[in-house]
Protein backbone atom coordinates (compact mmCIF):
# COMPACT_ATOMS: atom_id res chain seq x y z
CA UNK A 1 0.00 0.00 0.00
CA UNK A 2 3.06 2.38 0.27
CA UNK A 3 2.89 2.99 -3.50
CA UNK A 4 -1.05 4.52 -3.10
CA UNK A 5 -2.47 6.99 -5.52
CA UNK A 6 -3.81 10.37 -4.08
CA UNK A 7 -5.53 12.33 -6.47
CA UNK A 8 -6.42 16.34 -6.35
CA UNK A 9 -8.98 18.34 -6.62
CA UNK A 10 -8.54 21.93 -5.59
CA UNK A 11 -10.02 25.49 -6.70
CA UNK A 12 -6.28 26.29 -5.68
CA UNK A 13 -5.43 27.16 -9.54
CA UNK A 14 -1.19 26.69 -9.32
CA UNK A 15 -0.26 30.28 -8.62
CA UNK A 16 0.39 30.17 -5.36
CA UNK A 17 2.00 27.01 -3.14
CA UNK A 18 -1.35 25.83 -1.52
CA UNK A 19 -1.13 22.22 -3.72
CA UNK A 20 2.55 21.89 -3.76
CA UNK A 21 2.28 22.39 0.22
CA UNK A 22 -0.26 19.91 0.40
CA UNK A 23 1.90 17.52 -1.49
CA UNK A 24 5.19 18.43 0.85
CA UNK A 25 2.84 17.38 4.02
CA UNK A 26 1.75 14.06 2.24
CA UNK A 27 5.61 12.76 1.43
CA UNK A 28 7.21 13.53 4.84
CA UNK A 29 5.04 11.06 5.80
CA UNK A 30 4.83 8.28 3.13
CA UNK A 31 7.63 9.42 0.83
CA UNK A 32 6.38 6.38 -2.18
CA UNK A 33 2.92 8.07 -2.98
CA UNK A 34 2.46 8.64 -6.48
CA UNK A 35 0.48 11.83 -7.02
CA UNK A 36 -2.68 12.73 -9.83
CA UNK A 37 -3.42 16.15 -10.52
CA UNK A 38 -7.01 15.84 -11.57
CA UNK A 39 -7.66 19.57 -11.59
CA UNK A 40 -6.98 23.09 -9.57
CA UNK A 41 -8.57 25.01 -11.82
CA UNK A 42 -12.49 24.21 -10.26
CA UNK A 43 -14.09 27.34 -10.04
CA UNK A 44 -13.40 28.97 -6.86
CA UNK A 45 -15.64 27.49 -4.13
CA UNK A 46 -17.76 25.59 -6.46
CA UNK A 47 -19.03 22.41 -4.37
CA UNK A 48 -20.87 21.09 -7.55
CA UNK A 49 -18.47 21.35 -10.43
CA UNK A 50 -16.03 19.89 -7.76
CA UNK A 51 -18.73 16.65 -7.41
CA UNK A 52 -18.70 16.70 -11.41
CA UNK A 53 -15.53 16.24 -12.00
CA UNK A 54 -14.92 13.71 -9.09
CA UNK A 55 -17.45 11.78 -10.56
CA UNK A 56 -16.27 11.64 -14.08
CA UNK A 57 -12.85 10.93 -13.13
CA UNK A 58 -12.34 8.40 -9.90
CA UNK A 59 -13.11 5.24 -11.40
CA UNK A 60 -10.40 5.66 -14.21
CA UNK A 61 -8.33 5.32 -11.03
CA UNK A 62 -6.43 1.76 -9.69
CA UNK A 63 -8.64 0.28 -6.67
CA UNK A 64 -7.66 1.84 -3.35
CA UNK A 65 -6.76 5.11 -4.69
CA UNK A 66 -7.36 8.08 -2.64
CA UNK A 67 -8.91 11.10 -3.75
CA UNK A 68 -8.27 14.45 -1.87
CA UNK A 69 -11.27 17.13 -2.23
CA UNK A 70 -10.68 20.51 -1.14
CA UNK A 71 -13.38 22.95 -2.50
CA UNK A 72 -14.12 24.32 0.77
CA UNK A 73 -15.81 27.51 1.18
CA UNK A 74 -16.84 26.57 5.03
CA UNK A 75 -13.24 26.11 6.25
CA UNK A 76 -12.47 26.86 9.56
CA UNK A 77 -16.74 26.59 10.92
CA UNK A 78 -18.06 23.94 12.26
CA UNK A 79 -18.75 21.50 9.14
CA UNK A 80 -16.77 18.42 9.56
CA UNK A 81 -13.96 16.91 7.63
CA UNK A 82 -14.57 13.42 6.58
CA UNK A 83 -12.84 10.18 4.84
CA UNK A 84 -15.42 8.00 2.84
CA UNK A 85 -14.74 4.46 2.02
CA UNK A 86 -16.15 3.23 -1.25
CA UNK A 87 -16.20 -0.20 -3.00
CA UNK A 88 -13.04 0.51 -4.73
CA UNK A 89 -12.06 3.86 -3.43
CA UNK A 90 -11.22 6.18 -0.41
CA UNK A 91 -12.54 9.91 -0.17
CA UNK A 92 -11.28 13.03 1.63
CA UNK A 93 -12.89 16.44 1.86
CA UNK A 94 -14.88 18.30 3.47
CA UNK A 95 -18.70 17.70 4.71
CA UNK A 96 -20.30 20.14 2.48
CA UNK A 97 -21.95 18.57 0.03
CA UNK A 98 -19.06 18.18 -2.37
CA UNK A 99 -19.01 14.08 -2.09
CA UNK A 100 -23.08 14.19 -3.42
CA UNK A 101 -22.31 12.71 -6.51
CA UNK A 102 -20.35 9.93 -5.04
CA UNK A 103 -22.92 9.00 -2.78
CA UNK A 104 -25.39 8.97 -5.62
CA UNK A 105 -22.94 6.17 -7.68
CA UNK A 106 -20.79 4.23 -5.58
CA UNK A 107 -21.60 1.58 -2.72
CA UNK A 108 -20.17 3.23 0.27
CA UNK A 109 -19.32 1.20 2.75
CA UNK A 110 -18.33 3.55 5.47
CA UNK A 111 -17.85 7.51 6.20
CA UNK A 112 -15.71 8.30 9.33
CA UNK A 113 -15.62 11.64 10.68
CA UNK A 114 -11.76 12.78 10.70
CA UNK A 115 -11.44 13.75 14.88
CA UNK A 116 -8.41 12.10 15.87
CA UNK A 117 -6.17 14.89 15.99
CA UNK A 118 -3.15 12.27 16.40
CA UNK A 119 -3.19 12.56 12.35
CA UNK A 120 -3.78 16.00 11.71
CA UNK A 121 -0.64 18.58 11.99
CA UNK A 122 0.28 20.03 15.92
CA UNK A 123 -1.02 23.18 14.51
CA UNK A 124 -4.25 23.54 13.06
CA UNK A 125 -5.52 26.95 10.63
CA UNK A 126 -8.72 28.03 10.41
CA UNK A 127 -7.93 28.62 7.03
CA UNK A 128 -5.87 25.83 5.39
CA UNK A 129 -7.59 22.17 6.41
CA UNK A 130 -6.38 20.70 3.50
CA UNK A 131 -2.51 20.82 4.94
CA UNK A 132 -3.01 20.46 8.06
CA UNK A 133 -6.28 17.93 8.29
CA UNK A 134 -6.79 16.19 4.95
CA UNK A 135 -3.23 15.91 3.81
CA UNK A 136 -1.59 14.51 6.77
CA UNK A 137 -5.32 11.93 6.75
CA UNK A 138 -4.78 11.01 3.20
CA UNK A 139 -1.16 10.62 4.29
CA UNK A 140 -1.80 7.89 7.15
CA UNK A 141 -4.20 6.13 5.07
CA UNK A 142 -1.87 5.79 2.19
CA UNK A 143 0.36 3.69 4.54
CA UNK A 144 -2.35 1.56 5.94
CA UNK A 145 -3.89 3.01 9.34
CA UNK A 146 -7.22 1.84 9.48
CA UNK A 147 -10.03 4.08 8.63
CA UNK A 148 -11.92 3.50 11.89
CA UNK A 149 -8.48 4.89 13.53
CA UNK A 150 -9.15 8.54 12.17
CA UNK A 151 -12.33 8.91 14.47
CA UNK A 152 -16.31 7.80 14.37
CA UNK A 153 -18.74 6.39 11.92
CA UNK A 154 -20.87 9.05 10.27
CA UNK A 155 -24.44 8.56 9.17
CA UNK A 156 -26.07 12.36 8.53
CA UNK A 157 -23.28 13.67 5.60
CA UNK A 158 -24.41 16.09 4.23
CA UNK A 159 -25.87 15.87 0.74
CA UNK A 160 -27.02 18.64 -1.26
CA UNK A 161 -29.72 18.72 -4.01
CA UNK A 162 -28.06 17.95 -7.25
CA UNK A 163 -30.15 19.89 -10.37
CA UNK A 164 -32.32 17.01 -12.26
CA UNK A 165 -34.08 17.44 -15.67
CA UNK A 166 -37.84 17.51 -15.18
CA UNK A 167 -40.13 16.40 -17.69
CA UNK A 168 -43.22 17.12 -19.31
CA UNK A 169 -45.55 15.92 -22.13
CA UNK A 170 -42.78 16.30 -25.03
CA UNK A 171 -40.34 18.19 -23.15
CA UNK A 172 -37.01 17.21 -21.16
CA UNK A 173 -36.55 20.79 -19.11
CA UNK A 174 -32.75 20.71 -17.52
CA UNK A 175 -30.61 23.40 -17.23
CA UNK A 176 -26.34 23.36 -18.02
CA UNK A 177 -24.64 22.40 -15.20
CA UNK A 178 -21.09 22.68 -15.92
CA UNK A 179 -18.99 24.52 -18.57
CA UNK A 180 -15.48 23.36 -19.53
CA UNK A 181 -12.59 25.26 -20.29
CA UNK A 182 -13.45 25.22 -24.61
CA UNK A 183 -16.71 26.74 -23.67
CA UNK A 184 -18.67 23.54 -24.19
CA UNK A 185 -21.78 23.68 -22.10
CA UNK A 186 -22.59 20.68 -20.24
CA UNK A 187 -26.43 19.95 -19.53
CA UNK A 188 -28.09 17.62 -16.47
CA UNK A 189 -29.38 15.38 -18.95
CA UNK A 190 -27.92 11.74 -19.64
CA UNK A 191 -27.87 10.13 -22.76
CA UNK A 192 -29.83 7.22 -20.51
CA UNK A 193 -32.95 9.66 -20.27
CA UNK A 194 -32.98 11.20 -23.69
CA UNK A 195 -33.03 7.92 -25.08
CA UNK A 196 -35.73 6.54 -22.91
CA UNK A 197 -37.90 9.54 -24.16
CA UNK A 198 -37.05 10.08 -27.14
CA UNK A 199 -37.10 6.69 -28.17
CA UNK A 200 -38.10 6.54 -31.51
CA UNK A 201 -39.29 10.01 -31.99
CA UNK A 202 -38.45 12.84 -33.86
CA UNK A 203 -36.94 15.88 -31.32
CA UNK A 204 -35.47 19.69 -31.46
CA UNK A 205 -33.11 20.97 -28.87
CA UNK A 206 -33.69 24.65 -27.63
CA UNK A 207 -30.99 26.30 -25.77
CA UNK A 208 -30.61 30.11 -26.03
CA UNK A 209 -32.33 31.61 -29.38
CA UNK A 210 -30.68 28.21 -30.82
CA UNK A 211 -32.93 25.64 -32.10
CA UNK A 212 -30.80 22.44 -32.90
CA UNK A 213 -32.40 19.30 -34.82
CA UNK A 214 -30.12 16.27 -34.00
CA UNK A 215 -27.26 15.18 -31.76
CA UNK A 216 -24.07 14.67 -33.82
CA UNK A 217 -22.27 11.64 -32.99
CA UNK A 218 -18.69 13.69 -33.21
CA UNK A 219 -17.30 17.81 -33.68
CA UNK A 220 -16.44 16.53 -37.46
CA UNK A 221 -20.97 16.57 -37.69
CA UNK A 222 -21.24 20.50 -38.29
CA UNK A 223 -18.60 23.16 -40.19
CA UNK A 224 -16.14 25.27 -38.43
CA UNK A 225 -18.17 27.88 -36.22
CA UNK A 226 -21.38 26.26 -36.33
CA UNK A 227 -23.60 25.14 -33.16
CA UNK A 228 -23.95 21.77 -32.64
CA UNK A 229 -25.49 18.90 -29.82
CA UNK A 230 -23.09 15.98 -28.46
CA UNK A 231 -23.16 13.13 -25.73
CA UNK A 232 -19.84 13.97 -24.18
CA UNK A 233 -17.40 11.26 -22.57
CA UNK A 234 -19.65 11.99 -19.39
CA UNK A 235 -22.63 11.10 -20.97
CA UNK A 236 -24.68 14.07 -20.74
CA UNK A 237 -25.56 16.51 -23.60
CA UNK A 238 -23.20 19.18 -24.20
CA UNK A 239 -24.00 22.00 -26.82
CA UNK A 240 -20.42 23.00 -28.42
CA UNK A 241 -19.34 25.02 -31.17
CA UNK A 242 -17.23 23.59 -33.53
CA UNK A 243 -13.25 24.72 -33.21
CA UNK A 244 -14.61 27.87 -31.46
CA UNK A 245 -15.95 28.89 -27.79
CA UNK A 246 -20.24 28.45 -27.42
CA UNK A 247 -20.30 29.70 -24.11
CA UNK A 248 -18.97 32.81 -24.93
CA UNK A 249 -21.55 33.17 -28.83
CA UNK A 250 -24.47 32.21 -26.55
CA UNK A 251 -23.39 34.40 -23.71
CA UNK A 252 -25.36 31.84 -21.40
CA UNK A 253 -23.75 30.24 -17.94
CA UNK A 254 -24.19 28.03 -15.18
CA UNK A 255 -27.86 27.48 -14.53
CA UNK A 256 -29.16 28.79 -18.38
CA UNK A 257 -32.11 26.27 -19.28
CA UNK A 258 -32.03 23.48 -22.37
CA UNK A 259 -34.83 21.98 -23.02
CA UNK A 260 -35.28 18.83 -25.62
CA UNK A 261 -38.77 18.91 -27.50
CA UNK A 262 -39.92 15.52 -28.21
CA UNK A 263 -43.26 14.04 -30.16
Amino acid sequence: MKRAVITFITDFGTKDGYAGVMKGVILKINPEVRFVDISHEISPQDILEAGLVLKNSYNYFPDRSIHLVVVDPGVGSKRRAVAIEGENHFFIGPDNGVFTFIYGVDRIRRVVELENNRYFLSNISNTFHGRDIFAPVAAHLSLGTPLENFGSICKDFIKVDLPEPEIEEGIINGIIIHMDRFGNLISNIHEALFTESIGSGTYRILIGDQMIEEVQDSYSGVKEGEILAIFGSSGYLEISKRDQNAKKMLGLDKGSEIKVLFR
